[in-house]
């Protein structure tokens, strides 16, 4: 669900079908050779009667950690409560060594997958990245995977063009490519609302989104904004004092930056320093994270960025504060929105399929997976469509905030504020705010 994006937008190499075949035949080999998994409730031997649901993720890097954690933390909830079908929730993990917000090795990364179900008995699974490798993978062992970071359009496709193939894929987390652009496109229209500016400059890590800013910049267009530059930015940037100053004297009046991990502190501060005289609005991953105040002091003032209720404690459903209360009781840190994906996961939405197909048997949950519809901590109702993506429902110019939607908050006094969707700007009592210095803002009346 593209509700933040910490992650930023992921997409996952495909594989021929020899590749697929190559890769079952490795995993199989090392399945063999043994392994020692990661079984992680309370330290405490399981029953083999446990459901296990696997986590496959780089567990060394943060964004793999925290899935790990959330979805640890579901399970435990689960089964404070008597687990599903008189059965306890156990969680197992390999680590993929996809090496945070990269792929890593195609190759080490399908055995850890293939050992979650050789060796540790997987009988769901959640994972980061590889999408588009580990549905092939799913499906030769016919298993049900549960994406959380990947953005390829192709990933649920394979649904609707192979059902009985692809049909054990969910997404998970993260809108797909295609929705993520119409998102994009509709916040930024908002942010016309609320500004009437019209210049826009895009400023983006390299890092696959070219594809999705050349479809964003062709819907701009459509809607008649001027996107007046677009420029990529390496990832080792230390001064940005240059992409500044081109955006700056080409007329940008909104910056909307694609900013991944730690660079977003700099990136921010240095807009801030020199006052720059455009609004941002977009994604800076690190500036939906609680302690972006403190990292800048307190010049992330003004901006708006994509983010996640349950991040930033916004009361989005019944569930939402409790989640995020309960993951900082239980770890002594901030959930991600990763962390939020995995734990709705194991705690809602496959705890209800379960229970209404009556089995863990797969088609059967599949099709229960298929009429799933629970509030969650990041949903008031998440609901899957036919091709097993997340559903979001367009409302003329804007999404229903009902299902699934992309969020964005704006700081403002050490606290992030909802500015988009304007309902749930309206609904908080909030507004949007501009930075102190000049700018065209001025000029509003």
């Amino acid at each position: 669900m593209y509700f933040g994006g910490e992650v930023g937008l992921l997409n996952s190499e495909a594989l021929t079908k020899i590749q697929s075949i190559i890769l079952i035949a490795v995993i199989v080999v090392a399945a063999v050779g043994g392994a020692v998994a990661y079984v992680l409730l309370s330290g405490e031997q399981q029953s083999s009667e446990t459901i296990k649901i696997g986590v496959c993720a780089d567990l060394d890097n943060f964004y793999g950690k925290s899935i790990l954690q959330g979805a640890k933390l579901a399970a435990e909830l689960v089964n404070a409560e008597g687990g599903v079908l008189g059965r306890n929730f156990e969680i197992v993990a390999e680590d993929d060594d996809s090496e945070g917000l990269d792929v890593g090795d195609p190759k080490f990364a399908s055995v850890a997958f293939g050992r979650l179900i050789s060796v540790d008995g997987a009988d769901f699974i959640i994972s980061f990245t590889h999408g588009m490798m580990f549905r092939e993978i799913a499906y030769e062992y016919e298993k049900i995977l549960f994406t959380v970071a990947v953005i390829a359009d192709e990933l649920t496709h394979g649904v609707l063009e192979n059902y009985d193939k692809y049909k054990y894929c969910f997404r998970a987390g993260e809108n797909n490519e295609t929705t993520a652009v119409e998102g994009i496109t509709i916040g930024l229209t908002t942010c016309r609302d609320y500004t009437g500016f019209n210049k826009i400059a895009f400023l983006y890590h390299k890092s696959g989104l070219a594809d999705t800013i050349s479809s964003t910049i062709d819907n701009l267009e459509e809607q008649g904004f001027d996107v007046v530059l677009s420029e990529a930015v390496a990832f080792d940037t230390i001064d940005y004092s240059g992409y500044f100053a081109r955006a700056e004297a080409a007329g940008a009046e909104i910056l909307y930056p694609m900013i991944f991990g730690t660079a977003g502190i700099q990136f921010v501060k240095e807009y801030y320093d020199r006052q720059s005289p455009m609004v941002m609005w977009g994604l800076i991953s690190q500036g939906a994270r609680t302690d972006f105040w403190e990292a800048t002091e307190g010049k992330c003032e003004h901006i708006a960025i994509v983010g996640y209720p349950v991040v930033a404690g916004y009361p989005l459903t019944s569930k939402t504060v409790s989640t995020r209360d309960a993951y900082v009781e239980r770890w002594g840190e901030e959930i991600s929105g990763s962390a939020a994906v995995a734990f709705d996961t194991v705690r809602f939405i496959l705890p209800d399929a379960i229970e209404r197909a009556g089995t863990v048997e797969t088609d059967a949950v599949i099709e229960a997976l298929e009429t799933v519809d629970v509030e969650t901590s990041l949903a008031r109702r998440f609901v899957f469509t036919s091709s097993h993506d997340i559903m979001l429902v367009w409302e003329g110019s804007s999404m229903s905030t009902e299902y699934s939607f992309m969020c964005l908050f704006q700081w403002q006094d050490g606290l992030q504020v909802p500015v988009f969707p304007i309902e749930i700007m309206e609904e908080a009592g909030a507004s949007y705010t501009f930075p102190d210095w000049s700018g065209p803002w001025d000029n509003i009346s």
